[in-house]
């Protein structure tokens, strides 16, 4: 099951760059076209994170095609388009453009002050109608003049590019077969430079972009990949024999156990995620991502962790996710809310002074100043971001950060810098580059639950499952805790299909165990960041006449309907307050109708659901200083999709009523209701919904009735 669990002890040997290997199948590349030839090369490249990150990296053909105006042959440039990931992309992924018109674009470029200029050029390139956007790095493969071009940056490479002894290193491994050219931006500037370097080197197999990575050619899409392959593994190669028998990053200072990182991650996320404030309209609610990885663990335990962390990311690909350098913090002292708050108010206001520094007159409006990456020796690497997706996606960045660093501080020579980051003014006019930011611009708005977390008590069955689903949808991140542990993880597969295996997890958990569900919540900040809403759900249902009723009997209703409502809410509770700056949370009980209407032969279940009903009225006086809402929804006879009516509850209901169990009992309890209809699982879910959302921001003490009607069970 995907339930969290404690990390495992990482290792603390230094971690070697991995090697690739060709996976060419010259059996299904026969089979292909030059299209899906292209698209075959590129989804072998992109799938291994040796070789590229995820979203970057850029592969080009120029293929022959057949215009649909003229009918005749032309020549076009099939290039990745932009925001693709090559691993996973579609051949619906390439931009597709007339090579010719491409090289005609060059008459209305005069240096690069017409950068972005160019851009706008692009689109009039367009073959085929195709709508997919030309990523920025086209003119490097089309003013190049071969017919297959790959631009890869895996950590190996960047190492090289990153690293005051890059350029040395680069004519070590390869003579004056890989060129080498200074930083520039990427754009058409940088094509220009690119293609008048390799014209004026003849036989170069390919050229070191500084801070970039590396591009390089072929004749076939075979040949390119091979050879892109080849190279990586030449400098992963290198690489490892500088770092043979040499402790990384100076060597260990810090260490702590598996358990301790665990705890202290619990309880240190979500403190921060509650102090991540600002004025800025994206300073939205945060989702955290949590990694104590070998590689992560060897830097922010080292004794040159603080200076080269100091130093920032080097990669535009890295910094674009991380924001150009991370918050360190002091493992002694994060217990000390004050402390988190003033090096988190620091950060903000550093991120400030570096805005004002480097903005220009046109740029965008500062963004979200809060740190994206957060290190603590001995603990690991935190990310938070809008979304969990994002956040884990910062971490890996990072992590491709670490391991640039390693290689080029492998590279430095005596009194050297060895790893080197961009200059802050280029690093500036990339993350607010006005390209970039309209293609932010162009993103969709977030759905209304994107940044909030949910744990789902009885997540596997019915209401829980449904409540979940619905939250999920408007892109929540949920927690599923329930007692049946293969149940609740056929619940979190079918979810991680549906929404993504980022936003869903679960863990087992009985609520009457009061160490398993703080266990679920730690667990929750672990994983996702912390805490916004409580959907307390986890139920029994038992009916017996007063004089059946055994002491037994009352105690499980009174140890799962009020008890566990308690202890949930208890251990909830720490977490939801930390929210309180940031909009407040909520908590919604499922309760019953028959929590507020007396039930025939149910004196333990229904009188167990009414103290959980007046639980919840306490908790929301409690709760409201805090920003904590607290509601209830009654349900009556939520039959179809039910796990408590699949049981004895069926049997011994229809018993007291005097009907059949079968489809009489849906049919009685149908009937019974004023409107005459069916209460499912999706109703109680919509009204979750509602009271955990901003819709019902002003609502607190309430309890919604989702019965169909019944006179009986109306409030008052």
């Amino acid at each position: 099951m995907n339930a969290p669990t404690v990390p495992s002890p990482a290792t603390a040997a230094a971690i070697p760059f991995a090697v690739p290997a060709s996976r060419w199948d010259d059996a299904v590349a026969a089979r292909l076209s030059p299209a899906e030839l292209l698209l075959y090369r590129s989804n072998l490249l992109g799938s291994d994170l040796t070789v590229t990150n995820f979203g970057g990296g850029n592969t080009s053909a120029k293929l022959t095609e057949i215009d649909p105006l003229t009918g005749a042959a032309v020549e076009v440039l099939w290039v990745k388009g932009s925001g693709g990931d090559i691993g996973s992309m579609k051949l619906d992924g390439f931009a597709t453009l007339y090579q010719d018109k491409l090289l005609s674009l060059e008459a209305h470029y005069a240096g690069p002050e017409d950068d972005d200029k160019m851009v706008g050029y692009l689109p009039h390139c367009t073959f085929n109608l195709n709508g997919r956007a030309a990523s920025i790095d086209t003119p490097l493969h089309s003013l190049l003049p071969f017919a297959h071009v790959d631009h890869v940056h895996p950590d190996a490479i960047i190492a090289l590019a990153a690293s005051s002894g890059g350029e040395a290193a680069t004519r070590e491994i390869w003579g004056g077969r890989i060129g080498w050219l200074p930083w520039k931006r990427p754009g058409y500037t940088l094509g220009v430079q690119l293609r008048d370097y390799v014209a004026a080197n003849p036989g170069l197999a390919g050229v070191m972009l500084a801070g970039h990575g590396i591009i390089c050619w072929g004749d076939s899409a075979k040949a390119c990949y091979e050879h892109t392959i080849g190279l990586i593994a030449q400098a992963a190669t290198y690489l490892n024999g500088k770092l043979a028998g040499k402790p990384a990053f100076g060597g260990a200072v810090h260490s702590l156990s598996a358990l301790d990182r665990a705890v202290a991650s619990a309880g240190l996320m979500p403190r921060l995620r509650g102090l991540m404030t600002g004025q800025n309209a994206d300073a939205r609610r945060k989702v955290g991502h949590f990694s104590d990885d070998a590689e992560t663990l060897e830097f922010v335990n080292s004794r040159d962790f603080l200076r080269l962390a100091a130093v920032g990311t080097s990669c535009p690909d890295h910094f674009l996710r991380t924001k150009i350098a991370p918050l360190t913090l002091d493992p002694a002292r994060l217990d000390d809310d004050a402390y988190l708050a003033e090096r988190l108010e620091a950060y903000r206001a550093l991120y400030a002074a570096y805005y004002e520094r480097c903005k220009r007159p046109n740029s965008p409006a500062m963004r979200d100043p809060n740190p994206v990456v957060v290190l603590v020796p001995g603990l690991g690497r935190i990310t938070f971001a809008a979304d969990k997706t994002t956040a884990r996606l910062a971490g890996e960045f990072y992590g491709n950060a670490i391991n640039v660093m390693r290689g080029a501080e492998a590279l430095k020579e005596d009194g050297g810098a060895g790893y080197i980051g961009l200059d802050e003014q280029e690093a500036f006019d990339i993350e607010y580059w006005l390209l970039e930011e309209a293609k932010l611009q162009r993103m969709p708005a977030p759905k209304p639950m994107v940044g909030r977390i949910a744990l789902v008590t009885g997540g596997a069955g019915g209401i829980g499952a449904a409540s979940a689903a619905r939250l999920l949808a408007e892109g929540a991140c949920v927690m599923l805790a329930d007692r049946d542990a293969a149940a609740v993880e056929e619940v979190r597969a079918g979810f991680a299909k549906r929404f993504g295996k980022d936003v869903v997890r679960a863990v087992v958990c009985d609520v009457t165990d009061e160490a398993q569900v703080q266990a679920a919540f730690d667990a929750c900040a672990r994983e996702f960041g912390g805490l916004d809403i409580l959907v307390a759900n986890a139920g029994i249902a038992s009916s017996a006449p007063i004089e059946a009723t055994t002491v037994d009997l009352w105690n499980r209703n009174y140890s799962v309907l009020a008890e566990g409502y308690f202890l949930t809410s208890r251990a909830a509770w720490p977490l939801l307050k930390r929210m309180k700056i940031q909009g407040g949370a909520s908590v919604v009980f499922i309760g019953s109708k028959n929590g507020v209407a007396a039930a025939t032969n149910a004196s333990a279940y229904a009188s167990a659901k009414a103290a959980a009903n007046h639980l919840a009225r306490c908790l929301a006086l409690e709760g409201a200083p805090e920003g904590i809402r607290v509601n209830v929804v009654n349900p009556d006879a939520v039959i179809r999709g039910s796990k408590i009516w699949d049981g004895d509850w069926r049997q011994e209901r229809a018993g007291a009523h005097g009907i059949d169990p079968g489809a009489e009992l849906e049919a009685h309890y149908r009937n019974r209701s004023m409107l005459g209809r069916d209460v499912l699982p999706e109703d109680i879910a919509e009204a979750v919904y509602f009271l955990a959302s901003d819709m019902s921001a002003k609502s607190t003490g309430n309890m919604i009735n989702v019965d169909a009607g019944n006179a009986q069970a109306f409030t008052r």
